[in-house]
């Protein structure tokens, strides 16, 4: 008789992270050519806030290269070595990308210091070209990420680009304000009000991606609820050793001991958990181990006396 089983949709572990990955490709080559026209607008009309917004761009580009190449690593298939696949790839994926914000919030936000303290003057018409030419941009490689599949992977490169997409509005905002007042410390001011906003979202997705990482139960699923609908299953008492975890964005696992009234009923009890976890809870990876009541109570004994 078997003592376990595992899901029976397994293929599609391989189809989800390939469209992501062709989505990503587009939008890092939009992101990257147009980083080099951010970079010299920047510079020309000397905007902080225009040249912040090239800098999320570039750092954007480094970020969707990533994405992009564990979106590959995801489609690996399980080998004896990573017998679950290299999914988890996406995710580490997104933490690095995330820590990647960090590191462009502090900059933008030590050099809008400097700027505040020595105001320096900025070229209004110039940057207003380049910042709605970006804005555009940005506009068009979000709409490209979102028509794919959204794995924490991809929300993370794109949470890179409504950074940029925020930035791009910002250096457009300014402008204006500086072409009619001839204020320029709007410019700084408005760097560091979009790095604000990103930092919520980087935190967040921080957040996220460690839960992942340390195997947590995923947050749209209750561990008593999934306990509770196995054991109204006919011929099941009871279930323990229950563990509910993501192998990677979106794929959930889960193991249990499952105790049965009566074993021989074990065949047509797997099949009606399985349909369970998969309708009402989305978790097609399972592991499930049959016991009676007195097989449970002798492995409690064992487990009390090695203690």
């Amino acid at each position: 008789m078997p003592a376990h089983t595992h899901h029976r949709h397994g293929p599609h572990r391989h189809d989800h992270p390939a469209s992501g990955g062709r989505q990503l490709r587009y939008a890092l080559t939009l992101t990257l050519g147009f980083a080099a026209v951010e970079v010299a607008g920047g510079l020309w009309s000397g905007s902080l806030a225009l040249l912040s917004d090239a800098g999320h761009m570039i750092t954007d580009a480094l970020a969707l290269g990533l994405a992009a190449a564990a979106a590959w690593l995801a489609t690996r298939p399980p080998s004896a070595r990573h017998s679950y696949g290299l999914g988890r790839a996406e995710v580490i994926a997104a933490l690095v990308n995330a820590l990647f914000m960090f590191a462009v919030i502090a900059v933008i936000t030590l050099e809008a210091w400097d700027r505040l303290s020595a105001p320096t003057p900025v070229k209004a018409g110039g940057l207003m070209a380049v910042a709605g030419a970006g804005l555009l941009v940005n506009v068009l490689v979000a709409w490209t990420l979102m028509r794919g599949e959204r794995t924490l992977n991809t929300r993370a490169a794109l949470l890179h680009v409504m950074g940029d997409l925020l930035g791009s509005m910002a250096a457009l905002t300014s402008g204006v304000v500086i072409y009619f007042t001839g204020w320029t410390p709007i410019d700084p001011l408005l760097a560091v009000f979009v790095c604000l906003l990103i930092l919520y979202s980087t935190l967040h997705m921080i957040g996220e991606s460690l839960h992942v990482v340390m195997e947590g139960v995923p947050r749209h699923i209750d561990l008593a609820i999934v306990a509770q609908d196995m054991i109204g299953v006919p011929h099941v008492a009871s279930v323990h050793d229950l563990h509910i975890w993501e192998l990677s964005s979106g794929k959930v696992a889960l193991s249990a001991h499952v105790v049965l009234n009566d074993l021989n009923q074990w065949q047509s009890t797997l099949a009606r958990l399985n349909r369970l976890l998969h309708d009402s809870h989305g978790i097609e990876h399972t592991t499930l181990q049959p016991e009676t009541p007195h097989t449970t109570h002798l492995l409690h004994r064992m487990r009390w006396r090695s203690e």
